[in-house]
């Protein structure tokens, strides 16, 4: 907490994955005044997290405009998260806590939108030029699941791209990628990216390895699989770790195809910030780069891990100060 002054206006920020609901206090200039993550588990509802965030602002003023960022699809009034059982109604959720204004986004179209207010140190360079001023940008992130979003830039400002690029088909580069995704098809019916880039992706890949290589699994959460300690004594995580990163650069160079993403690519999420030097050295970049003849025009997009906390704050306010 910040400060405990109420005639201070606040606005409310959220961030809901599939594990976590982080919540906020801002000021309207962005100023965090008060944050909190909790458990999804913990609550069986969203306005049962949300009412127990807002019971604790203390001396802080009850907001009335907020926006809200979420692991799911936005199409209409009702929100069903993909990965996580919250289902709730935007409009009742609005009337239920008060709220003069109430947006509800994909959680990566709120990254997208902070990507303008990063601060050089919000950001770790993984290679590539210095990027066009004025193109459009894309951004992409394996958490629970795989989000991916872009920038497209208008006269008028950036506008935001709402999509579900995370559940593309992914396709393979190299045989032992190919035998992965064929061994993956035994047990889903369509392998997206995000069967494979997200938490749940790891371990998929993991016991896939395993399993190509009649090797028992050890049953690894994805935490585990990326830990140091785990990858010091079972090479399978660092095969996985890498075909991971990989697998990622092809993702993000697609992207970067699609979109003309000449601004640059940043990568989000809650698994590759915490790689640090470990997805620098991977096949990220090299990946990334790999499309033959459009290699040199790849070579000059600069790639970016977002390393700020909050980035879903940062979009949620620039959402609501529009």
């Amino acid at each position: 907490m910040v400060t405990s002054s109420a005639a201070v206006t606040t606005w409310l920020v959220g961030d809901i994955g599939a594990t976590h609901a982080r919540f906020g206090l801002v000021s309207p200039d962005g100023k965090v005044l008060r944050s909190r993550t909790v458990a999804d588990m913990d609550y069986p509802t969203i306005e049962a997290a949300l009412a127990a965030f807002l019971e604790e602002r203390g001396a802080l003023s009850m907001p009335r405009q907020g926006a809200i960022a979420i692991a799911s699809p936005i199409t209409g009034d009702q929100v069903a998260m993909t990965n996580h059982p919250w289902r709730f109604s935007i409009r009742e959720l609005q009337e239920q806590f008060g709220f003069e204004r109430l947006d509800v986004i994909n959680d990566f179209t709120a990254l997208a939108l902070a990507l303008p207010r990063l601060r050089p140190e919000d950001r770790l360079a993984v290679g590539g030029g210095g990027g066009v001023t004025g193109m459009p940008i894309g951004v992409l992130g394996p958490g629970s699941g795989l989000g991916v979003s872009g920038l497209m830039p208008s006269k008028s400002g950036w506008i935001p791209l709402t999509g579900e690029g995370g559940h593309a088909t992914m396709a393979p580069a190299g045989d032992r990628e190919s035998a992965v995704l064929d061994r993956m098809r035994r047990h889903f019916d369509h392998v997206s990216a995000e069967r494979v880039l997200s938490g749940p992706g790891l371990v998929n890949l993991y016991d896939t390895l395993a399993e190509l290589d009649s090797i028992p699994t050890r049953g690894y959460t994805a935490p585990q699989i990326t830990d140091l300690a785990a990858r010091a004594e079972d090479p399978l995580c660092v095969e996985t770790l890498a075909i991971f990163c990989a697998m990622l650069g092809t993702m993000a160079g697609n992207l970067a195809l699609t979109l003309g993403a000449r601004g640059g690519v940043y990568i989000g999420g809650g698994i590759v910030p915490r790689l640090g030097q470990t997805f620098i050295d991977s096949p990220f970049r090299e990946r990334f780069e790999a499309k033959r003849r459009f290699r040199s025009y790849l070579e000059a997009i600069p790639t970016f891990v977002v390393t700020h906390p909050l980035p879903a704050f940062l979009g949620c306010t620039a959402l609501l100060a529009q």
